[in-house]
Order: C-alpha cells, then structure tokens, then sequence
C-alpha cells in the first residue's frame, strides 16, 4: 500500500515502530521543522496569511497527489447553511432552541438533536411516517425533540436500563417546564400536541430483526404502520443494523441514520455491504483505518492553527507507550484515562502517571535521556498525526458510499447529506433513503428552518 499504509491512528507507536522512518524521505524533509500552524495550513489546507502559507522547499510530487486526491475523493462536509449561527449571541445555547429543550444538553448536541429532528420531521411528511423510531437513544434528547418539540410520535429504544431510566425523568422534568412556560405565556401556541416518546430498555442484535423495533404505538386507521428509523451517531453495527431493517421490513419507508465508531464494524458483515465494493480487489479497512475514519480533522485542524501546547499530548503517549513495553511487552496501546493538564508536566511526570492509569509501577526507572530525546520530536510527531487526519474523511467517504451503494443497489432511493457543522460534531453525515422516489424533495432536508 506504500507510504500510506504505514499511517496510523492514533500514533502511539511513533516510537516503537519508528514511524518516522516509515514515511519517504523526501515526505520526511518536507514535514520535517514544520510548526503547527504551517501543518493546518499547507497540509490540511486550512486558511492562513502571510509567511504560514510559503514553502519552504518544493513538495515530492507523491505528498501533493495524496493531499489533493484526499480532498477530492472525500465526500463534502460542509453544509448548506451559516453555522454556527445559532450560537453567535451565547457560546453555549442554541438561539433555535428554546430554554426548556436546551437544559442538560451540551451545545454539541443542542445542534444535534435540532437539525437532525427537523430532518426527521420533513422526512416523515414527505413520507407520511405514523411513527419515528429513535434506536439508540441514549438519554432520549433527540426523541424528546422529536416528540415534545415537533410533535412527532416517537419510540426510542435503548439497552441500558439505567439512560432510560434518567430518559424518563428528564421527560417528566421538560413536560413540567413546557407547562410552566405555556402558563406563563397562553398566547404561545405549543410547537405540537404534549405527548412524551415511549421509551424501551431493548438490546437490538446486529444479526437478527427485531420485533420490538416494528411495533407500532397505535393502530393507524388508514392501515398498517409506516415507520421512519434513526439513530444519532448509532455505535458500530448498530447504524448498520437500521440499514437492513430498512432494507427487509415493508414497515419501515424511511430512514435517517448518522454513525459512529466505524472501528467497532463486525468483520465480516459491518463492511463492505455493497456487491461492488465488495468485488473490488483490496477493498478491506483496518481496524486502524476504520478509527481513523472516527477522528475530527476540522477540530485538530483548529487546534493546530493555536498552536496550543495541548499538541504535546500526542509525543508524551508515544513516549508512554516506549515505557510500557519495556516494563509489560504483552501489553500495547492500553487506554490511557485523560491525564489533566498535561501541557504542565515534565515528560517524566506524564509517563509517571501514565504507568499508574494502566496498572504498572509509577516509580519504575525510567530513561530521561531517551524521554527527552524523543520529546524533542514532538513536531514530527503532530506531523505525523496531521497526515493519518489528512486520510480521515476520505476514509469515511469509502464506508458511507459503500452503505449508500449497498441501499441503490436495491432499489431504494438515498443519498449522504452533511446535516452538522463539522467543527461541533464531526460525524455530520447524514444516510437519508426511503423506498419511493423523493425527487428534488431531498434538497429541502438539509435546509434551514425559519
């Protein structure tokens, strides 16, 4: 696979594998010395003035064809409207949401839960949806939008007793607030008719249909029930697993689906669904590749043109991971619990802390000539890590197209729309199909509301 295929994410083994020295020399001279803020610019193409945005020498040929094939195989992921507009008067509320629908939510997921649920109920009209289904959900902030706010009739299934439990609470506590509000104010119409969504504690199994999924809330006069399935950000097999729901059960006419965590794809059977990906030759993703796929360029992007000394996180775990294999050699890329403040430690007191979160001797002897060695490569190593982002959308691009694919092949009608501003929620696109023609109706899904 050449050079790219010695990229990997994250790069915990920069040191161990000598990844540096994986990568061409001519990649390396190129890279090599660059700060943050010229990697955010030259490479991931971020905007800059001035002396960020000059060569310093002509790049090898093969780095700008990776770089400009990665920016024009990648699917767009940026959407049709000003984000983020809703957040220009406050940081950390939505203005398009109202007070009630924005307690105990995060901005990020104040977005979420807005966009995807107008999606949703523009959908469920052009479709004429009876019932969403909400699969996934969590702590049920997108079906209480959905249902509560535009007055949807929602079931939300989820397997963890204790998130439905605190589901339900929260439905309870928005209710009384939705009251207090309309008491307040009589001459405010509510939004839709004050029916909280119907919440199931249901594991739903990646290799069988679920029954529970199908049930309607109540009998339609007009016949049998005509569901909408979605899930935000449906772990792994999960958005998969709404895939072939949608593909095998007449009940289901539509469907809105963003994933997430594409490192936890059953192999085989996550990837590749489609018949002509699965024809081509070396069409599989690593486990490596797949994660990568999960990580948020726009955000490092960002973090990169700071400058900020947060970046040093990258060389110190590489550096931890040398320590570890020394001491345990069975034990590789363990999970580190975020260490705070890491930009004031010295490396040695990193790795210290480090060894205790996995379980090892902090006061083990550690070399300090050889930590400080390596912390003098930290620019290669956000280098590093900058081009494994560089393939991350392209990467994405490959597994949704296969899952878009996999639903033309059969007839159904689907495409990917970018539904969240990339720099708050990275996973922003969108798996929208149903299974009658939609026609230039697909444009009106991504767009804004009044």
């Amino acid at each position: 696979m050449g050079p790219v295929g010695a990229v990997v994410f994250p790069p915990q083994e920069f040191f161990t594998d000598q990844l540096w020295s994986t990568l061409p020399r001519s990649w390396q001279e190129a890279l090599d010395g660059l700060n943050p803020p010229q990697l955010a610019a030259l490479l991931l193409g971020m905007p800059a003035e001035g002396d960020v945005v000059r060569y310093r020498s002509v790049w090898p040929l093969t780095l700008l064809a990776l770089k400009s094939t990665a920016s024009a195989l990648a699917f767009t992921r940026t959407p049709g409207f000003q984000t983020p507009s809703e957040f220009l008067e406050n940081p950390s509320q939505s203005s398009r949401l109202t007070a009630p629908f924005r307690k105990h939510v995060r901005p990020k997921k104040q977005h979420e839960i807005r966009r995807l649920g107008e999606l949703v109920k523009k959908l469920s009209d052009l479709t004429g949806c009876t019932q969403v289904v909400d699969v996934g959900s969590g702590q049920g902030h997108l079906s209480r939008f959905m249902s509560l706010g535009l007055g949807l009739k929602v079931k939300s299934i989820e397997g963890d007793r204790r998130l439905v439990e605190r589901a339900r609470r929260l439905d309870r506590e928005l209710l009384h607030a939705l009251e207090k509000e309309q008491r307040r104010k009589p001459q405010v119409a509510p939004t839709g008719p004050r029916r909280s969504p119907q919440h199931v504690v249901r594991w739903v199994e990646p290799a069988a249909l679920c029954d529970e999924l199908l049930l309607p809330l109540e009998h339609s006069p007009r016949g049998g029930a005509r569901l909408l399935l979605t899930g935000l950000h449906a772990c792994g097999d999960l958005s998969v697993t709404l895939l072939r729901h949608f593909c095998c059960c007449p009940e289901v006419v539509a469907l809105a689906s963003v994933g997430c965590c594409y490192m936890k794809l059953s192999d085989p059977g996550g990837y590749p669904l489609s018949q002509w990906v699965a024809a081509l030759p070396g069409c599989e993703l690593s486990y490596r590749l797949r994660e990568g796929a999960c990580h948020a360029l726009e955000e490092y992007a960002e973090r990169l043109q700071r400058a900020g000394p947060g970046l040093r996180t990258h060389c110190y775990r590489a550096a931890l991971e040398t320590v570890i294999r020394r001491a345990q050699p069975t034990l590789r890329r363990p999970g580190v619990q975020g260490i705070p403040r890491v930009h004031e430690l010295k490396i040695e007191e990193y790795v210290q802390r480090g060894l205790q979160r996995v379980g090892l001797d902090p006061q083990l002897p550690l070399n300090l000539a050889a930590l400080r060695a390596q912390q003098a490569q930290e620019n290669r190593v956000v280098a590093f890590f900058s081009l494994a982002l560089l393939l991350a959308p392209l990467v994405e691009t490959l597994i949704l197209l296969d899952r878009l694919l996999h639903l033309q092949e059969q007839g159904f009608h689907a495409e990917l729309l970018p539904i969240f501003s990339p720099e708050l929620s990275p996973r922003n696109l969108a798996l929208v199909a149903t299974k009658r023609p939609l026609g230039q109706a697909f444009s009106v899904l991504e767009t804004e509301d009044g």
